[in-house]
Parts: structure tokens; sequence; C-alpha cells
């Protein structure tokens, strides 16, 4: 990065994306500055480091910003970049900033439609318990940091990469991990073979020297390969997988054995639920094991794993009832979640609040969301969060709850609102249920206040 650059200005920097890169900035002692629209943790924690931020956006909040960087959520017409623009100021998105960032390190860069922050957070575990001291960028909160990136003295940088955009392709990492390629962000990919094609790219513009390590569990995964000309290595509980893992024991935490090429690996626990995320922790230990970090290094390091903020997170108990949060919002997260809720919780009646996220992903999944429910007890529905979207006509919470009635048995009710939703929530739920609330908005606050209320911890 040229020495000039001291002031660098973000518009959306409590987003999940920005957020990481931002307090690596602060830490390697940049002036950073930014814009959001809500004042929160984030937010907060980044202030606390010295960001000077402002709520809501403004001309006036650009300063002497030397660069500015946009979150992917934010329109062209924001008036902080209709600024920047008449003055000249260059706009990146935040995937560039995050390639300087790793332009100066050795890069591993975690893709793929679900998975990505588990996969990245078990890497910077497996990297710290190394001693390999790596700088990390997330797009969530590792409990075990406390935030969503930490700056390391180490040659490598771990960083989730964002397809929505098409903005991961400006990354040059040494190695990358693939969990899965899903139909979705179709309001900026065309379809399938855009987002394949994307992938594609992604995997062959590692250098000759490094590795794309791939989940062939996945069929979009197994459809890119043979269009791939870079080393590979597969990971997945499948036969003809590489690293092949096989599940002993599913609950709050997961034993498995672990195969190399044929040969027993390893036997490991992970100190996190969900037969996805064996699989996600069998690519970090891929990863791992092309870094030359031992095995049973590896191995404490999963039975050390703290999990992240908002996947499967236990956020209390009140009034008998236990509470956890989840970002799920695609079908197939949502499946995932639904049966880690049910291995970890068998005994107890399933109530879900959903919050659908975005009017395009909605619409472009409609048939998905309204069978991904099934096993549930007990469903409740709020309003789309928009994220940016403006609202398309017919597509709302209430028509997937019509959609979802006509073609499952699931019980569905719909609140346009977390007040009415909260107001409810008191007859929908008896001592012993599991309340799950799920998707990628805000709705964590409808645990939150039922915990707060019902003076749980």
């Amino acid at each position: 990065m040229r020495t000039k650059v001291r002031r660098i200005h973000m518009v959306g920097i409590g987003g999940s994306g920005m957020s990481g890169i931002a307090e690596v900035l602060l830490n390697l002692g940049y002036d950073v500055g930014g814009s959001d629209l809500a004042y929160g943790p984030v937010v907060k924690r980044l202030k606390q480091l010295g960001a000077d931020i402002a709520i809501g956006h403004g001309r006036e909040n650009v300063g002497q910003a030397d660069v500015v960087v946009r979150s992917s959520a934010v329109a062209a017409d924001n008036p902080e970049l209709v600024e920047a623009r008449s003055r000249g100021i260059p706009i990146i998105p935040r995937a560039e900033m995050l390639a300087e960032l790793m332009r100066l390190r050795t890069g591993i860069a975690v893709a793929g439609t679900h998975g990505k922050t588990t996969t990245t957070s078990l890497l910077a575990t497996i990297f710290t318990e190394a001693g390999l001291d790596p700088t990390v960028i997330i797009g969530g909160r590792l409990n075990a940091y406390g935030a969503g990136a930490r700056l390391g003295e180490g040659e490598y940088l771990i960083a989730e990469a964002d397809e929505s955009d098409g903005s991961f392709l400006c990354l040059s990492p040494i190695t990358t991990v693939v969990t899965n390629v899903d139909a979705d962000h179709l309001d900026f990919y065309s379809g399938q073979q855009a987002i394949d094609d994307a992938f594609v790219r992604f995997l062959n513009a590692i250098p000759f020297y490094g590795v794309n390590v791939v989940c062939l569990d996945d069929p979009g995964v197994a459809r890119l390969l043979p269009r791939v000309n870079r080393p590979v290595l597969t990971y997945g509980f499948g036969d003809k997988a590489r690293l092949r893992g096989n599940i002993l024991r599913l609950g709050s935490s997961s034993r498995f054995e672990v195969f190399l090429d044929g040969a027993f690996l390893a036997e490991m626990r992970l100190n996190h639920p969900g037969r996805h995320n064996v699989q996600n922790a069998l690519g970090a230990l891929g990863v791992a094991l092309e870094a030359g970090i031992p095995a049973d290094t590896v191995a404490g390091a999963f039975s050390k794993f703290a999990g992240v903020g908002r996947r499967f997170e236990l956020k209390g108990a009140a009034a008998g009832v236990t509470v956890v949060d989840d970002y799920g919002h695609h079908p197939a997260e949502i499946r995932a979640t639904l049966a880690t809720a049910r291995s970890c919780y068998p005994d107890k009646r399933l109530v879900v609040v959903f919050q659908p996220h975005r009017f395009t992903r909605t619409q472009a999944l409609f048939g998905e969301f309204c069978r991904c429910f099934e096993g549930v007890d007990e469903l409740v529905l709020t309003e789309i969060y928009p994220a940016s979207e403006s609202p398309i006509p017919g597509v709302s919470g209430e028509s997937l709850a019509q959609g979802i009635r006509q073609v499952s048995k699931t019980k569905v009710s719909f609140y346009p609102d977390f007040a009415a939703v909260e107001e409810a929530l008191p007859d929908v739920l008896a001592s012993g249920d599991l309340l799950l609330t799920l998707g990628a908005g805000n709705v964590w606050q409808v645990g939150q206040h039922f915990l707060e209320r019902e003076g749980g911890a």
C-alpha cells in the first residue's frame, strides 16, 4: 500500500465483511473512519479501537479520506460515494482492500455458499494452536477472539472470500477452500452457470504451487472439477475423497475418524455440533496438512474450538425454554441447522422463528424455502429483512407462510414485525421447548428479548 494512504473511510463499516478488515487496518496503524446505519456491538468495538464512525450516511462523513472502501450492500448513489467520486477519491470494494492485505502474506481464502465463516474460524484456531500466529479476517465473531479479526505476526493471512458480488476474484491466495457451490446471490449472478464460472476462475487463479481444498460431497463442487487446472485436495464423507471422514458420534460435540488416501490418519473430536461442521472441519484439516501442521495439533485445536457467533449459538434458557440462534438463511443451511437441532436436542419440541433475508433470494428459492422446514413443530415467520433491497411485489414473509401451508404440514404463523412475534411467543412456547431463531438479519433480537423478559441467562 502506498505510504501516502493514511486515512481510510469505510462505508458500511459495521457489516460482517467490513468490520474485520477495519480492525486489522486499525491494528496496522492506519487512520480508519467510516459510517453505518446503526450503532451496535461491532461499531462500538471499532470505536473503542480508535475508528471515527458516523451513524448514518452523509457527504460530510468522507472528510479527508485518501481512499473509500465500500460494502457490497451499499448502493452506488450513496451520498458518501457520490462525494468521493466528485472529489476524485478512489473507491474500492472491500475485497480489493482485503487483497492488498493478503498480498503481503501467504493467503488462505475460504469460499463457498455455506460454511465459510465456520471453516475460516476452524483454520484460525488450528494455525493459532500450531504457534503460527496468523492474521485472520472472518465474516462473524470468533468466540475465542471476541471479534471477527486478529492481526498476527506470522506469515499467514486466513480470510473468508465473499462470492456474493464476484469480488472474491480480486484475491490472490496460495491456498483455497471451497465448501460448496449452490444457487444463491441471484441478484448479482444471471444463473447457476455464471456462479460456476466465477468459482472456476477463483480455483484456477492460485499459483501452480498452491492447492485447492474442495468438498467432493457437494454436487456443485464435483461439477466444477473437470474445469480446474490447478492442484486439488478433495475432502468429504464419500469413498472418492482423498481426505475422508467417518462420523462416530454426533451431538453437542462430534467424534469422527479421518483417512488420507485410504490410510487411517487420526480420530478427532470437534467441540461444535452438526454433521455439516464435521465436513467443514475436514476442509480445515486439509489446509493444515498442506501447511505441514501435524494431525495431533489439529485434533487439539478441534477439541478446544470455541465456536462462532450466530452459528448454532446457545444464548441461554428461561422459563424452561432453551434459546439457540443461527445465521442460516439459505434452504440448505436451514436443513443442516434443523438436523443439528434434532441431534443436540432430540427430546425437545422445536419452535423456529425465521426472518427471510433479501427479497431476491426469497423469490429465487421460494419453492425450496417452502419445503425446508419439515420436522419443525412450530414455525413463526416474520417479514423479510431487505438488506438494502427494494420490495418485490408478491414476495413477502406472508406469501412464504402461505406457500409453506400449501406444500407442508408444518404449523406456520406469520407476524409482520418483531413486536408482534414477541407478543405471540408466550402462547407458542412451553417449558421444555427449544426456541431457534434463524436468519441473517436481526432476528437474534427475538431470542435475546425473550431471555431478558423471562429473566434468563
